[in-house]
């Protein structure tokens, strides 16, 4: 049987170290770590060896059946996730620690803001029913939010106060469109949506406002307007976890649902439409990016850009053959994986370079090349992955979807992962123009802990050896989905 001990552990730790962050002293809350990240690696690790050795599986929370209790799908899909939520997080918490030193009021709610996010995001990935996957979105969003205003400036609390707003409304849609539903069938489990649901009136309408909700809540153009402004202005190791993870949370239960319902009982025309929306992004993102002049900012409306590939998802998977529907599935997580390790790695490597200048304009970031060679490096190693650039997981993302398009006669999905690569490659080399460009002498160059560096540079490594051992993790990913064994 799936894991007795290392499930409920995914979520109950992080939920319990949270709890008690805020019980202990301030200077106890980072040596927390130490206690929870080892543990919360060794429940991940575990999860994945008996998802390989004996398939996926439904865990009944306490023993209880449903409708009763609550179900908890281990497939390779949730275990992808929670493997990367580990990864990512445990690093990010190990760059906080060194980080934070510098924010010491910061520090004190960052602790038990990140062990509550890390318990939403796992309670997402495992859950089975739409309303359990509501409140993890609700403990995540709102541990976000918190972490957003760390800063308590103005600008950090207007940035807040917005993406409170749009993740309320978000999340009343999307409950909405749950209510619509469990008031038509009865249910909140997806296997039994799935079961029983059909093609009429209310089920369209309840799925039109999950959807608007979720798109809300993943920033995709044009409702996107909240992203940059969170993410650009918060903490770095804040603006990391937001931008690899937490819409990453939104999206997840988007592909679940549709895998479940979308298909069956919605137009064809709304995978369509979701797909010229996340062109849309990917255009207006990179452009966007291209035109900063703050880093942070740069890298905040990237987030934008990249979000759009993840979209070309729906009208490649839906209504096309088998085949394509793989690359589709195959294609869209090995991307989504990519840009979450990249993603984190450009924000603390930018976070980096603007630590050793003092500034967040790339203006001075005039001849660092020469002083911070490591961070530039692990900002470069990150950029090849979203450019597409092989051998990195973006690139292998790429063509996969690329090969579905060209299988399920979609070409013009082709003429959006070209031109998002050649603008992904404008807005990475506007910044090493800059840095690898003779000016006047930096007054002021500090040498960030050696941590910081690591930690960065390791996120960027893994972006890139991920493309180079893809067949193993996309293996994983298809154990108990409708594209792989299992």
């Amino acid at each position: 049987m799936i894991g007795l001990w290392s499930v409920p552990l995914l979520f109950a730790l992080p939920l319990a170290l949270g709890i008690l962050s805020l019980l202990v002293t301030p200077a106890w809350r980072p040596r927390l770590i130490f206690v929870g990240l080892p543990l919360l690696t060794l429940a991940s690790v575990d999860v994945l060896a008996r998802l390989v050795l004996e398939g996926p599986r439904i865990y009944e929370l306490g023993g209880w059946e449903a409708p009763l209790g609550i179900n908890l799908v281990v497939d390779g899909l949730a275990v992808g996730m929670i493997l990367m939520t580990t990864l990512v997080a445990s690093l990010c918490a190990l760059y906080a620690r060194v980080y934070l030193r510098d924010y010491p009021a910061s520090s004190s709610f960052f602790w038990p803001l990140l062990w509550l996010l890390w318990a939403g995001m796992n309670g997402i990935w495992l859950a089975e029913d739409i309303f359990n996957l509501y409140v993890g979105l609700e403990v995540m969003g709102l541990a976000a939010v918190g972490m957003v205003a760390l800063r308590a400036t103005p600008q950090a609390l207007a940035a807040a106060m917005r993406y409170l707003l749009a993740a309320l409304l978000g999340s009343l849609a999307y409950l909405l469109g749950v209510a619509l539903l469990y008031a038509t069938y009865g249910t909140l489990s997806m296997a039994g949506l799935q079961e029983a649901a059909a093609p009429n009136a209310t089920t369209h309408v309840a799925l039109a406002l999950i959807i608007l909700g979720l798109l809300l809540k993943t920033a995709l153009f044009p409702l996107h307007a909240w992203l940059p402004p969170a993410h650009g202005g918060a903490l770095t190791p804040v603006s990391a976890l937001l931008s690899a993870l937490v819409i990453k949370g939104s999206f997840y239960i988007l592909m679940r649902i549709w895998l479940v319902l979308g298909p069956e009982v919605t137009p064809i025309f709304t995978a369509q439409l979701l797909g010229v929306l996340g062109a849309g992004a990917v255009f207006y993102g990179g452009w966007m990016a291209w035109r900063q002049h703050h880093l942070k900012q740069l890298v905040a409306y990237s987030t934008v850009a990249q979000i759009g590939y993840l979209f070309l998802f729906f009208p490649l998977v839906t209504g096309t053959g088998p085949e394509a529907a793989r690359l589709a599935w195959d294609g869209t997580l090995m991307m989504l994986v990519a840009h979450a390790l990249a993603k984190a790695a450009l924000f603390l490597s930018a976070g980096n370079l603007i630590l050793a200048v003092g500034s967040t304009q790339i203006s001075h970031l005039v001849g660092i090349s020469r002083f911070r060679p490591m961070s530039l490096f692990s900002f470069g190693l990150a950029g090849v992955s979203l450019m597409g650039l092989p051998p990195s997981g973006g690139f292998t993302g790429k063509w996969l979807l690329l090969h579905s398009a060209i299988l399920s006669d979609q070409w013009w999905w082709l003429i959006v992962l070209f031109l998002g690569g050649l603008l992904s490659a404008a807005y990475i080399f506007k910044v090493f123009r800059m840095s690898f460009r003779e000016g006047p002498q930096i007054d002021r160059s500090i040498t960030p802990p050696l941590t910081l560096d690591v930690t960065a540079l390791i996120l960027a490594s893994a972006s890139i050896l991920i493309g180079l051992t893809a067949h193993l993790p996309l293996f994983w990913l298809r154990l108990g989905s409708a594209f792989g064994a299992g």
